[in-house]
């Protein structure tokens, strides 16, 4: 994966161009059930630590679920068309559950930690009234590298061993950037309104995330701060709600 043995370098030049094959033409961004790239432990000689990366589907899959998406029947309302079933979102993983979570607890208790490298990842923003997306970038132009979690499913019907992972989020209510993000809830306070982010592991942090300690694992999850991200969607939403206030 690495001519030169440099993998930051590798995944900065050729991180844009990872097609997915499913698709033709390619999909130009990874959505939830879609096939992404993730990086995860290949073994460790000399103090060496070698990765390996995997396409995997980006929603971890639940150890012994019947098949790749785990689907939610709705509730039935007396006097309603029955709504039809959706699946279960599982791209994501809460800190605070994922020790506990049916779906996430076996691959976090056993130290299936990933890195997922992104160019950027988008989250939306409501202050105008309406969702605008920020594309959210580092401000020197690497990519992400953010924390997750990996497993494998047996496809109980092909025998298909079918690899896959999810995104780590911890709070952010607060962060000066991140904490715009999302829409609010009118009925609680902006510091209990349990914001959401993702979390980027830095490459001096990456060995003891991949394999260190559940604690020093814990350490590094934690949000970036706003100097680390591209400001300009921040300062274009500033501009439009500029101009509303001006307008109104």
């Amino acid at each position: 994966m690495t001519p030169k043995n440099d993998l930051e370098v590798y995944v900065r030049r050729h991180l844009a161009r990872l097609w997915l094959p499913e698709y033709e033409p390619p999909k130009p961004f990874v959505g939830p059930f879609d096939t992404g790239l993730f990086l995860r432990p290949a073994g460790q000689e000399e103090g060496v630590l070698t990765l390996q990366g995997v396409l995997g589907q980006w929603g971890l899959i639940r150890p012994g679920a019947p098949a790749r998406k785990d689907m939610m029947q709705p509730k039935v309302v007396p006097g309603r068309k029955p709504a039809a079933p959706r699946a279960r979102t599982t791209n994501n993983a809460r800190i605070e559950t994922v020790a506990t979570s049916p779906t996430f607890r076996a691959a976090w208790n056993e130290g299936r930690r990933c890195l997922i490298p992104a160019s950027w990842y988008q989250e939306p923003n409501w202050e105008t009234g309406k969702n605008i997306w920020w594309q959210l970038k580092r401000a020197d132009g690497q990519p992400w590298m953010l924390g997750g979690l990996w497993n494998e499913w047996v496809d109980p019907a092909t025998g298909e061993v079918v690899p896959n992972f999810t995104l780590l989020t911890c709070n952010c209510d607060g962060h000066p950037l991140l904490g715009r993000l999302h829409k609010p809830d009118p009925t609680l306070p902006p510091q209990a309104q349990d914001k959401r982010a993702v979390i980027h592991i830095e490459p001096q942090d990456w060995a003891a995330w991949l394999t260190g300690t559940v604690a020093r694992a814990q350490a590094l999850l934690r949000p970036q701060p706003s100097e680390f991200f591209d400001q300009a969607d921040a300062r274009s939403t500033d501009q439009a709600l500029a101009l509303q206030a001006s307008s109104g």
